[in-house]
């Protein structure tokens, strides 16, 4: 009975252990390869912990979470703005796209300060991309009641997001010839990896569920976060090249970067055409 209990301690731990386990292993690990401490009783202890802390997470969100996930939902559902925000799509996206107005405002003007330290275009490029993505989501953040308002923004929003085009262009030539690109350091790299892409997923994911909607402020802000996912990708993959590709031929590296550029730019446009066309059928339809 005392070893079902042990076990049981080790396999589901208190959630302050699990966090601090977590902790310890994010920052030890990237110490040691920093700091070159591969072969150290320290290192040989973090490998453990970090083992363990692993192996805790994965039965933790295969047996634990989806109870508490159901539970967490269910209290939600109890309380008034909770339970809109998780059943009102239109009022849910109205949320997360001032969310997402105040985060890219916020990146816009943190490498618009890196420009002013370092006087480098590149800097340049990353501001303008996020302005430009600040500005739609701010448009469409606005309530309106106003059917034809809604269309006019949601066309505007779409011919804005061709502009996107010319600095992902400027970035991939950039990257080519000048030698920029996006670095990640440690295990930051994985990090940003599985964000990107859980983001893109969940993009492409709405977007197939909310294609028949009527709605054109909702589906104009799913072919902007997928948009905004695809270039992620771009900058993921010069990234993972600077990590791991130092080996790589530079002529393969101008080629993946180069198709990639290529896919991602012609999906922006296509997206942002149907859009348009899309758009202005709808709007002759309901407003004639």
């Amino acid at each position: 009975m005392k070893r079902k209990t042990l076990l049981r301690h080790l396999l589901f731990p208190p959630i302050w252990l699990l966090l601090l386990l977590v902790l310890y292993s994010a920052c030890s690990i990237p110490m040691i390869f920093v700091r070159r401490m591969e072969q150290t009783v320290f290192a040989y202890v973090s490998y453990a912990a970090s083992f363990y802390t692993l192996a805790v997470l994965c039965i933790f969100f295969c047996t634990v979470f989806p109870k508490k996930y159901r539970a967490w939902k269910q209290a939600l559902h109890g309380k008034p703005l909770a339970h809109r925000f998780l059943t009102d799509v239109p009022f849910r996206t109205h949320v997360l796209l001032y969310v997402s107005f105040a985060i890219n405002l916020l990146y816009a003007g943190a490498h618009a300060l890196s420009y002013t330290q370092s006087r480098s275009m590149w800097f340049v490029l990353l501001a303008v991309y996020y302005a430009v993505l600040a500005v739609m989501r701010f448009l469409l953040a606005r309530r309106t009641k106003s059917l034809s308002s809604q269309y006019t923004r949601a066309i505007l929003c779409a011919c804005m997001l061709l502009t996107v085009n010319f600095v992902l262009s400027g970035a991939v030539l950039m990257i080519l010839y000048v030698g920029k690109g996006f670095v990640y350091d440690g295990i930051l790299i994985y990090v940003v990896a599985a964000y990107t892409f859980y983001f893109a997923v969940q993009a492409i994911r709405r977007l197939i569920r909310r294609r028949k909607s009527t709605d054109p402020v909702v589906r104009v802000a799913d072919v902007i976060s997928l948009s905004a996912s695809l270039v992620s990708m771009l900058s993921l993959e010069t990234a993972m090249l600077s990590q791991f590709g130092k080996d790589t031929p530079a002529q393969t590296k101008w080629l993946l970067i180069v198709l990639t550029g290529a896919g991602v730019s012609i999906a922006i446009i296509t997206l942002s055409v149907l859009t348009i066309v899309r758009s202005v059928r709808e709007r002759k339809y309901f407003l004639e």
